[in-house]
């Protein structure tokens, strides 16, 4: 009978037959993102601006069994955006939508430019709006769905250096509440709030024996995390599996509860 219940619950991770759209599928987190959901039975279509990039991740996705659609295009743009659910035509509509594109070099705030601010803000948040807009009448149309949105612990914990981002995450973190209230009851919209993880994003850090350090120093599980385990969140929250959960952050940061983290930037 136990052994049986185990069964029963390791199924509601499974979304076998699902179609699942991931923006910033070319490397990292969301190629990480798109290789769980097809092991998990999803077929995938993924975005990003390498096709290079992506056809690696589509093959991935293909070892699983599953279909992969890869669309090379500018995701900052609302028309790219279109074009990443146009694609899903052809599986048949969208049940998941995982929001990963997103990113901002750090900077002191005197040197951060209204430009930047502003790209910070288009490509972590309205990235997230419009691709969600965009997919909402498809979910709706195959009876619900289900939202991942990638935040971060910037988003949470004042960094210097971080302005741009860290505002744009947070204000992600605020519109996952808010689409949680405007898309429920048959959309559910979460998050995952990564901590330091180990990509070639972050490269511009953990080059640095310095930064490495301070970010290891930082977290208390003293490690940097992998996009796998990311990638494993994302797909408790896309799957039935967090069926009662919706309008919820989860951290996944190494335990990490406070910014205590230095990018050697000089005091004013």
């Amino acid at each position: 009978m136990r052994s049986t219940v185990c069964l029963v619950v390791l199924e509601q991770f499974r979304l076998d037959d699902k179609v699942a759209i991931v923006s910033g599928a070319g490397r990292g987190i969301g190629a990480a993102c798109a290789e769980a959901l097809a092991e998990a039975g999803a077929d995938v279509v993924i975005g990003a601006r390498s096709a290079d990039q992506l056809a690696e991740t589509a093959s991935a996705v293909e070892a699983h069994g599953r279909r992969a659609i890869a669309v090379p295009v500018d995701l900052s743009t609302r028309d790219g955006m279109q074009r990443l659910v146009d694609a899903t035509a052809e599986l048949g509509g969208v049940d998941v939508v995982i929001n990963n594109v997103g990113g901002a070099m750090p900077a002191g705030f005197l040197d951060t430019s209204e430009r930047a601010f502003d790209a910070a803000l288009r490509f972590n948040v309205t990235t997230a709006f419009n691709l969600t807009q965009l997919t909402v009448p498809a979910m709706l149309a195959r009876g619900g769905g289900s939202v991942v949105n990638i935040t971060s612990t910037a988003g949470r914990f004042a960094i210097r250096g971080m302005s741009a981002y860290g505002t744009a995450k947070a204000a992600l973190i605020h519109l996952t509440r808010e689409l949680a209230a405007d898309l429920a009851p048959k959309i559910r919209v979460n998050a995952v709030s990564p901590g330091a993880t180990a990509t070639s994003a972050l490269e511009i850090v953990t080059d640095s024996p310095e930064l490495s350090e301070a970010m290891v120093a930082a977290t208390p599980l003293k490690r940097l995390g992998q996009p796998s385990e990311i990638a494993a969140a994302v797909l408790y929250l896309a799957s039935p599996a967090a069926g009662y959960i919706t309008g919820e952050i989860l951290s996944v940061s190494g335990g990490i509860q406070g910014s205590n983290l230095e990018l050697g930037l000089p005091d004013l």
